[in-house]
């Protein structure tokens, strides 16, 4: 199916480029969203005389979008979870918790914005990349901690992950000694 676009697509193209695509992606997605128009002729010409209005309606919106990108661009935000001692967590972190956060934070972000591709599971700063607009991509820190303070250590760069990393030759003595000790007590 070809399609008229009405903004610019990433890996698609840009607005006012006629481009085919599957039907099931512009039946479901594309049309619905308002990003493109079946390329008839009807559209085609009805495009042209809305082509003014379109671009003038989208260079406004990437200039908010890249005010609110620079106000956002580099903000570390706090998410509070419960993990275990090695830093993974019991569930995760997914992009309606970090627009949650970010909301909470004062600034307007939808989930469909946040672009992760799988949720983030462990403890730990993480760099997530958020789409304002097309064209617009800024860079925020996740701090993911137990409590308010493991974050502030997170953030200084200490590694807070409890657990302690022990040799197997190590470990081997110290269940050596724990074992004379026990044949120690029984004698």
């Amino acid at each position: 199916m070809e399609v008229i676009l009405l903004e610019r697509v990433a890996k698609l193209g840009q607005m006012g480029e006629t481009v085919k695509v599957r039907s099931g992606y512009a039946r479901n997605f594309l049309l619905p969203r308002g990003k493109a128009l079946r390329a008839t002729d009807a559209n085609k010409a009805h495009f042209e005389q809305q082509r003014a209005q379109l671009e003038a309606r989208n260079l406004e919106r990437r200039k908010e979008a890249e005010v609110v990108g620079e106000k956002l661009n580099g903000q570390s935000f706090i998410v509070i979870r419960q993990a275990g001692e090695t830093g993974v967590l019991y569930g995760s972190v997914s992009t309606r918790d970090l627009a949650e956060v970010m909301t909470q934070g004062g600034f307007t972000v939808d989930r469909n914005q946040i672009a992760i591709n799988m949720p983030i599971k462990t403890l730990g700063l993480h760099t997530v990349p958020v789409t304002l607009h097309p064209e617009v991509e800024v860079q925020v820190t996740i701090n993911i901690a137990r409590s308010p303070e493991e974050a502030e250590r997170q953030a200084r760069g200490e590694m807070v992950s409890t657990r302690e990393e022990m040799d197997l030759e190590d470990l081997g003595l110290e269940v050596g000694a724990a074992l004379a000790e026990d044949e120690g007590e029984e004698a």
